[in-house]
Formats: C-alpha cells, structure tokens, sequence
C-alpha cells in the first residue's frame, strides 16, 4: 500500500466514508484506508458512512500501525486538480495555473496563463455559461472563485489581484516586497473585503503584502509628510516657515540633502540667491555634525565598538540602531544576514504574514547596501579578502597607457 500510494501524492482520489474518529474522517480507496483529518476539510461539511468523497493525497507515511493515507479537501492543490479535471486545457498544459490562495468553504482566488495567444486562460476556465467553474465551486461547498490572469509584472498582477475593486496608483517597494495601493473612497470595502478577505487572498496569490490607502487618506499622508518635513527645516536649520517650505516642496526629504546637494541647486530655488544657499548648507552640516556627535556618545553608552563605525557606509545613527538591535561588535555585524538588518517576514502560529523588524530597517537602505556593509565586516575583521575590481579592457586601437 505505501509503495502504490506513495507515488501518487498529488492526484485526487475517490472513496467511500467508512467511518468518523474525532472529528476526523476515515474513507475506503478499495485497497486502503486514507484519513481527512478535521483541519483539512472544508469548514461545516460534514459527511457520513456511506458517503462518497473526493479529495487530495498531500502525504503518505509509512507508521507502526501501517501505512497512512492523509487527504484534504482544503489544500489548494485541491482546487488546482479540481480545475485540471474540468478543463481540458489546463489538463493538456496549454492553460496553467500559476498560483492559488484559498479562505477554504468561502473564497477563493487563482491566477491562470495561456501558452496559446488565442486562448483566453479566464474564459477557458469559466467555460460556457460558467459551467466548468460551477462543477469546482460545488464540490467544494459553493466556495467563491476568483480566476484572474497572471502577469509577469508585479504591479498588474496585484491590480488583476484585487478585482473587483478598481486600483488608482500603485508604489511597489522591492526590498522589503511591500506595496501601497491607492484606491478610490468608494472603492475602500471591496478592496479590502469583509474581514480583510480580498486583501489577505490577494497578499498570499501575489506574495506582497498590501496596504490599501483611500485616495483621500494618501493626500491627506502626503500633506502630513510635507508638514513634517517642514517643521524638521525649520527646527534643524533655524528657517521660518516660508523658507522650509520651499525646501520641502523643491524634494528635500533630509538635512542631508541640504547639506551635501550641489550649492547651485539650492541658488536656483526661488527666492534664494547663492548667499542663502551657502548659509543653508552651513547650517545643515553644524546640525548633522552635533547630531553625529549626540550619537556617537549614544552609542559609546551602548557599547557598541568603535570598529563598527569604522565600517565603510556605518554612520552613527546606524551604529546607535545596531547597537539597539544588539549587533555590538564588529564580529557581531561580520556574522549577520541582510533579513537581521532589513527585516523579513514570517508566518505566525495563526498562519498570518507578519513583520519581524532588523535593525536597520529605517534606513531604506536596499538589499545591496545592507551586504555590502556585512561584507566589509567581514573584509575588516579578516574572514574574507575585500574583492579585487576586475580591470576594464582597453578599447580596441588604443594603447594601455604607462606610469
């Protein structure tokens, strides 16, 4: 039995309820027994001796009473062969179902793709007058099916995702793969769905997690931003509200981009001259110097190493940041992953998608930059060589030229 079922992990099978065990369901496949435990069937079905099932083989393993069959009708490769079995073309592989996120028993939602241009991978799927879609929703209990097509680009998949809500603006982040999607007011409750379904359906098919912002709470972000950044000029670089506002409104997001952006750019803001701009950089370099200072006592204090501020791109606001994040010394840094300073995500005991912060996570730095500080660390303390720049060739007809 283990050997023939072992094989066939992956397919559907029909049986025969046998028998219920706590909750649990015992069915005849003819020449064994399989099990649907209580989590992996569809939420209030019930079924009794005698009745027939379908469902999925996801595991076979060989136990001290003899092998074990375990089945499930809430495993979204259930659906997925459900699909191959009704239409055709996903059986033939000219329609492919690239990812599935299922609320078993309630909703569902599945992205599809045709090999063939002239194939509609929705429509095929839907079938005539919805027929093929209606034969999987039945069998499992009238749950709601979204069949959208899958795209290759991250930003159409999420809109196509979030059907039925219409999707004004899109900001995708790559580095921590979060996205903001900007919807309109009206538009709030059936992006998010009720209880947060269509959003949370749609994280999972995509793999981004989604913040839906109403057009109007993103204006109202950006006026929130734009005042921010103005008291920030004003307290930092002791300007009045005029001048932080012309600061905030021509980009500058920092004192560092005061400090150290070109003096001309600054000159040409309106209502400044060049006096103005030098004595706005001057005092935006006094700031950050004071403020490096405030840090770096900070982080004597935390006793984080002088060795970690050594490192190429370690300022000392990051150094305060790491050692708060208890990376301390340079070994500590040396022997860090990129997630322990950006941040990852990670599935709950509630099977929710969380957030588990690093410790330079406000920094946007990206994933290239938070290596390449690990990896000169790692130079620095001698567990590697620093890497030798490959020469560029000369062009063709010109001499190398000599010391």
């Amino acid at each position: 039995q283990y050997d023939e079922y072992k094989d066939r992990i992956g397919e559907i099978v029909h049986g025969v309820v046998k028998r219920s065990e706590f909750g649990s369901v015992v069915v005849d496949l003819g020449k064994a027994e399989g099990v649907v435990r209580r989590d992996e069937m569809i939420p209030r079905e019930s079924f009794r001796a005698g009745d027939r099932i379908r469902a999925y083989i996801y595991d076979v393993r060989r136990e001290t009473r003899g092998p074990q069959i375990f089945l499930s009708r809430s495993h979204p490769q259930f659906m997925v062969r459900l699909f191959a079995q009704e239409v055709p073309e996903i059986y033939d592989g000219v329609i492919e179902i690239r990812a599935v996120a299922r609320d078993p028993g309630s909703r569902a939602k599945i992205a599809v793709i045709s090999k063939d241009s002239s194939i509609d991978p929705v429509g095929a799927c839907v079938g005539m007058r919805g027929v093929r879609v209606q034969a999987v929703v039945q069998e499992l209990q009238g749950e709601r099916i979204d069949i959208i097509p899958w795209s290759g680009e991250a930003a159409t998949f999420i809109v196509n995702a979030l059907a039925p809500a219409e999707v004004s603006k899109v900001v995708l982040d790559e580095d921590t793969h979060r996205v903001e999607v900007v919807v309109p007011d009206e538009q709030l409750s059936l992006g998010i769905g009720r209880r947060g379904q269509n959003v949370r359906l749609a994280s999972q098919l995509t793999g981004w997690q989604i913040d839906i912002l109403t057009e109007a709470e993103e204006s109202e972000r950006r006026q929130k931003e734009f005042a921010a950044r103005t008291q920030l000029f004003m307290e930092s670089l002791d300007v009045d509200e005029t001048v932080a506002q012309l600061l905030a409104s021509e980009g500058f997001a920092s004192i560092e981009d005061v400090a150290y952006v070109d003096v001309g750019d600054l000159a040409q803001i309106e209502a400044f001259d060049e006096e103005t701009a030098q004595e706005l950089q001057s005092r935006a370099v006094e700031f950050i110097e004071a403020r490096n200072k405030e840090m770096d006592d900070k982080r004597k204090a935390l006793g984080v190493e002088d060795a970690v501020l050594e490192v190429e791109g370690v300022t000392p606001q990051m150094a305060v940041a790491l050692g708060e994040g208890g990376i301390k010394t340079l070994e500590d840094l040396a022997g860090s992953a990129t997630d322990d300073l950006l941040g990852y995500y990670e599935v709950n005991k509630e099977k929710e998608r969380v957030r588990v912060p690093g410790a330079l996570e406000g920094f946007n730095l990206s994933s290239d930059d938070a290596n390449a500080v690990i990896m000169k660390a790692r130079v620095k303390i001698g567990w590697i060589e620093e890497p030798v720049a490959e020469e560029e060739p000369a062009d063709e007809g010109e001499e190398p030229t000599e010391a």
